[in-house]
C-alpha cells in the first residue's frame, strides 16, 4: 500500500530528475565496473523455461510466459538473471577475478505493489568469477563494502551537481546475521527486525538469508539454486525520507556442487537436479562465482530522496497508488 510522507515534496523537478537519473545510472556503473573488475554485456530479455537458468525467486511467483510461434517454443520473461549470468561467464571464458554486469528488465506479475515495488524491474545484474578459497565471510563482506563505497561515491558526485539534495548516507557497514536477529528481536517479524536495527545502524548488510533459523522460519525467501545461503545476504540503507530502511541489493555467494546438492533437497527441489543448468552445476562444469543485483530505480530513489519508485520509473499503478499520490502532489512517471 502506497503511503506519502506528510510534508513531502521532491527536491528536484521532473526535468531535472530526469537528468539526474541519466547522471547516476552513467556514474554508479562506471564506479561499480571499476571496483569489482567487470564488463557490461548484453542480457537475455526472455529464456527457454525447459533450461533452468530462470529465477525462482521465493519458488511462488508466476513468470510471465508467452508462446513463440516461429521456434515451437515456449519462453519466459526473466525474473533475475541469477543463473544465467553463472553460464554466461563460462560460456564467455571469463577467468578469476573478472565479470560481468547487464542492465536486467524483468516483470514480476504477482508483486505486491507499494512505495518500493513495481511489476516493474530494473536491476544491474552482476557477476564475477572467484577461487574456491574466496569462497568466505570475508571475501563477501569485502565486496559490499566495495559496493557501499561505489553508491556513496554515486551519491558525491550527483550532490556536486545538485547541492539542493541533502541525502547523506554511511559509509561504514555494519554486518548482522539473519539469526543473530532473530536473536535479539524475536518477539518481531522479520522485516521488523531489519527496519529495528537499520534505524540504528544505517547501512547493513544482512547475513544468511535462505535456510531456517532456529524459529523454524527463513529469514526471507531464496530460491535453492543461486545464492548459498551461509554466503549471500541484503544490503540496505537508512532511507530518511520514508523512514525505514530501504533494501538496495540482494547478493552473495554462489552455490558449489555440495551446496546446491544440500539446498535442492532442504528446499523439496530435487526435481530440478535433472534440468540442464542444474545438471551441469551439480558436474563442476559452472565456474565459482559471487554475484547479485542492484535496484536501479531503487538507488535512484535512495540518492533523489523519493518517496514513490514511480518517481524514477515508468509502470502502471492500481487505483488507490495513483490516488495517494495524486493526493499528494506527487507526479508519476
Amino acid at each position: 500500500m502506497t503511503e506519502i510522507p506528510a510534508g513531502y515534496s521532491s527536491e528536484l523537478d521532473t526535468y531535472d530528475t530526469q537528468r539526474a537519473i541519466e547522471r547516476i545510472k552513467h556514474i554508479f556503473l562506471a564506479k561499480l565496473c571499476a571496483a569489482l573488475h567487470l564488463v557490461r554485456v548484453t542480457a537475455p530479455l526472455v529464456v527457454d523455461p525447459t533450461t533452468g537458468v530462470n529465477d525462482n525467486l521465493n519458488g511462488v511467483e508466476r513468470p510471465v510466459g508467452f508462446d513463440v510461434p516461429a521456434i515451437g517454443k515456449d519462453a519466459e520473461v526473466v525474473q533475475s538473471l541469477a543463473k544465467w549470468k553463472r553460464v554466461a561467464l563460462r560460456r564467455y571464458d571469463f577467468k578469476v577475478g573478472k565479470g560481468i554486469v547487464c542492465d536486467m528488465n524483468a516483470i514480476r506479475r504477482d508483486e505486491e505493489l507499494d512505495n518500493l515495488h513495481s511489476i516493474y524491474v530494473d536491476q544491474w545484474d552482476w557477476e564475477k568469477v572467484i577461487d574456491v578459497d574466496e569462497r568466505a565471510p570475508e571475501y563477501l563482506e569485502a565486496v559490499v563494502r566495495r559496493i557501499v563505497t561505489a553508491i556513496c561515491g554515486t551519491l558525491d558526485e550527483l550532490k556536486w551537481a545538485y547541492p539542493q539534495l541533502d541525502v547523506e548516507l554511511t559509509r561504514d557497514v555494519t554486518f548482522v546475521g539473519a539469526q543473530e536477529l532473530e536473536d535479539l528481536y524475536p518477539d518481531l517479524a522479520p522485516e521488523e527486525r531489519e527496519q529495528r536495527f537499520v534505524r540504528e545502524h544505517h547501512t547493513t548488510f544482512v547475513r544468511g538469508i535462505g535456510g531456517k533459523l532456529r524459529s523454524g522460519k527463513p529469514h526471507d525467501g531464496r530460491a535453492p539454486d543461486y545464492d548459498d545461503w551461509d554466503l549471500n545476504g541484503d544490503l540496505l540503507f537508512w532511507d530518511e525520507t520514508l523512514g525505514r530502511a530501504l533494501e538496495v541489493s540482494s547478493m552473495g555467494i554462489r552455490v558449489s556442487p555440495e551446496s546446491l546438492d544440500r539446498q535442492l533437497t532442504l528446499a523439496g527441489c530435487d526435481d530440478r537436479r535433472e534440468l540442464p543448468f542444474h545438471k551441469a552445476l551439480l558436474a563442476g562444469e559452472l565456474p565459482y562465482t559471487i554475484g547479485g543485483g542492484i535496484g536501479q530505480s531503487r538507488l535512484c530513489m535512495l540518492l533523489l530522496a523519493k518517496a514513490h519508485v514511480g518517481e524514477v520509473q515508468a509502470s502502471i499503478w492500481d487505483e488507490q497508488t495513483v490516488a495517494a499520490c495524486e493526493a499528494a502532489g506527487v507526479m508519476l512517471l
